[in-house]
């Protein structure tokens, strides 16, 4: 017995292992098929892997962390011949979501997102914070090495930076979500979200790739998606959203059309971004209003039954003085 537990740990470990770089993989290849051109940098506007590394650390822990150093070995082979500047590279896409997980935990995160503080935890320290790791250390290894001239440092960390983050805002709620989900799901109100998927599977690409300005006209299907579905519906909506935006964005179509490099990547990201913030803060505080609703309906309805109890108690004590009583009577009369 204690031999076999011996031998099952590596094997869970490796199997581990090989899953998370696969998975971590997989999300490379998503995210490199449309990419940016800036400063003569191709970066990605929206970088999965970090989303899929954060989530699998908040789920399993520190140890997921090899497999998230080879999956990202695993797309610098792809991308390119490996050399010494790889190594830094590797270690900054390592170490990014491994310490944003260092910083959740230390804030004591939860992984249902249904607290504000646990939504702007996601933000400003895995996402924001964090990914100034592997941005800084990326670009600055290419300018240390020519492959970058040094004025173009700025516009490509920001580009890189950005992405990143975007990876962890958009695809890690996503994550957490569909792995709180169990079977079977009761959709009570399935009219209705069928309903929601056919118009924001009908209005976001015409949003996103009409001439005309009017990226806007998602916000009301992203905000009902949070008020009636919570978490689950409106990350789901602003992942599709965000995806569309950046096909726009890649192909120059709609309202990225006559835009220049930069002008794509900031409205580009300012989208995509306005969209996680959005989805992610107003489902936590709809969560927290309900999650408050219950606690007082539950206080309410302890309280009721304690009222009872004590007006139960009331009556029987007002009973047995006068049964006495009228013992005492029918003992004289006797």
């Amino acid at each position: 017995m204690v031999a076999g537990q011996h031998l099952r740990t590596p094997v869970v470990f490796t199997l581990e292992t090989l899953v998370v770089a696969a998975c971590y993989y997989a999300g490379g290849r998503l995210g490199l098929l449309r990419d940016l051109t800036v400063g003569g940098a191709v970066v990605s506007p929206i970088w999965p892997p970090t989303g899929v590394a954060v989530a699998c650390l908040l789920i399993r822990g520190l140890r997921c962390w090899a497999g998230i150093a080879l999956g990202a070995l695993l797309v610098l082979m792809h991308l390119t011949t490996l050399r010494p500047s790889s190594l830094g590279v590797l270690a900054g896409n390592t170490a990014a979501p491994v310490c944003g997980y260092l910083l959740l935990r230390g804030v004591g995160f939860r992984t249902d997102l249904t607290r504000l503080r646990d939504c702007l935890a996601l933000v400003f320290l895995a996402a924001f914070g964090a990914m100034l790791i592997s941005s800084s250390v990326g670009v600055g290894l290419l300018v240390a090495t020519g492959d970058l001239p040094g004025e173009g440092f700025w516009g490509v960390w920001l580009a890189w930076w950005v992405g990143d983050a975007m990876g962890v805002l958009l695809v890690t709620p996503l994550l957490l979500v569909l792995r709180g989900l169990r079977a079977p799901v009761r959709w009570s109100r399935w009219k209705e979200a069928a309903g929601l998927t056919l118009i924001t599977g009908g209005l976001v690409p015409l949003a996103t790739h009409s001439p005309a300005s009017v990226l806007f006209s998602v916000y009301p299907l992203l905000i009902w998606a949070a008020l009636r579905f919570q978490l689950a519906g409106s990350m789901m909506c602003a992942l599709y959203a965000s995806v569309l935006a950046t096909l726009a964005a890649t192909d120059r179509a709609g309202p990225f059309e006559a835009l220049s490099e930069v002008e794509i990547m900031i409205n580009l990201q300012a989208f995509n971004g306005a969209m996680a913030l959005t989805a992610l803060l107003l489902s936590a505080v709809i969560a927290e209003q309900r999650n408050t609703r219950r606690s007082i309906e539950r206080a309410c309805q302890e309280l009721v039954e304690v009222l009872e109890h004590l007006t139960a108690g009331e009556s029987a004590a007002g009973r047995l003085p006068r049964e006495e009583g009228g013992r005492r009577r029918e003992a004289d009369d006797g």
